[in-house]
């Protein structure tokens, strides 16, 4: 299963835009056919549109207004080309940590919760004619951002993004008691055990004892729900934390592997180069 990675950049702002149907459904190009799996958030607004394509093997009938939320780990296939189902539409991706304390509490946090999925869960909203113009508008202008790069473009271009987020959370209405009926409890243990403890150096097998559960089990459980490993999420949390540390702080490289659960810096130097293609130095001065 080909899966797309939202690849981070120094300096660049965790948000891509694709218009449909003139650009790539990814942000990187796919190493196989439509079908295709994800690391990260997903709106598709469909402005004018007119055919279905499938969400975790459910296809779905996509007409004019249409915005459909999707989440990390789930599977899209697209038996038709991208311009037979979408005549006009719009993608927004990013990773769910471009909102600080997202990553972790994306099923429940405010603008993120449209995301969360479970069988009281629709993966479609119903933008109303009277404001589809709006969103054209709204997404047309974290699209410019991006591109044009002008002072202030990446604190402009994540403001276009909360922005986009209100009015995708505002149209799902009062979906708390959907996400409370969410079978989802694994998924939120596991992210509290991470969001606790990724500080210390501890592994799959120490947030399965704590859950009480097999190691492989776990791995299964979340890479079915989410697409990625316990581990991997372990390391994007670290990870997470490391950046933040780089761009705010003036800590040491190695004061700051020990405060995201690497005792050993060079060890973390090595894990931040695999992960960003550049060292955390570099990327501080970047």
């Amino acid at each position: 299963m080909p899966v797309a990675v939202f690849r981070r950049l120094p300096g660049i702002p965790p948000v891509a835009v694709t218009r449909l149907p003139d650009r790539p459904l990814t942000p990187q190009p796919l190493p196989g056919p439509q079908t295709h799996t994800h690391d990260f958030l997903v709106l598709l607004y469909a402005h004018r549109a007119g055919g279905s394509f499938l969400i975790d093997d459910r296809a779905w009938n996509v007409v004019d207004g249409d915005l459909f939320v999707i989440a990390p780990g789930q599977v899209l296939s697209f038996p038709q080309p991208a311009d037979r189902i979408i005549e006009d539409g719009w993608v927004v991706f990013f990773p769910a940590d471009v909102i600080r304390g997202g990553a972790y509490s994306w099923r429940a946090h405010p603008l993120l919760f449209p995301f969360a999925c479970g069988a009281d869960r629709t993966q479609r909203l119903r933008v109303p004619p009277a404001q589809r113009p709006g969103w054209v508008e709204r997404i047309s202008a974290l699209d410019g951002e991006l591109q044009t790069r002008g002072t202030g473009w990446s604190e402009a271009s994540l403001a276009h993004l909360m922005l986009v987020l209100v009015a995708a959370a505002r149209l799902a209405g009062d979906v708390a008691g959907d996400l409370r009926a969410a079978d989802e409890p694994l998924l939120a243990a596991v992210f509290d055990v991470i969001e606790h403890r990724f500080a210390e150096p501890i592994s799959l097998a120490d947030v399965a004892d704590e859950l009480a559960l097999t190691p492989g089990h776990l791995t299964t459980s979340v890479r079915r729900r989410t697409g990625r490993t316990v581990q991997q999420w372990l390391t994007e949390r670290r990870m997470q934390e490391a950046r933040r540390l780089l761009t705010e702080t003036d800590l040491t490289v190695a004061a700051i592997a020990h405060r995201v659960g690497f005792p050993d810096a060079s060890y973390f130097i090595r894990r931040f180069r695999t992960e960003h293609q550049i060292t955390p130095a570099l990327w501080r001065r970047r």
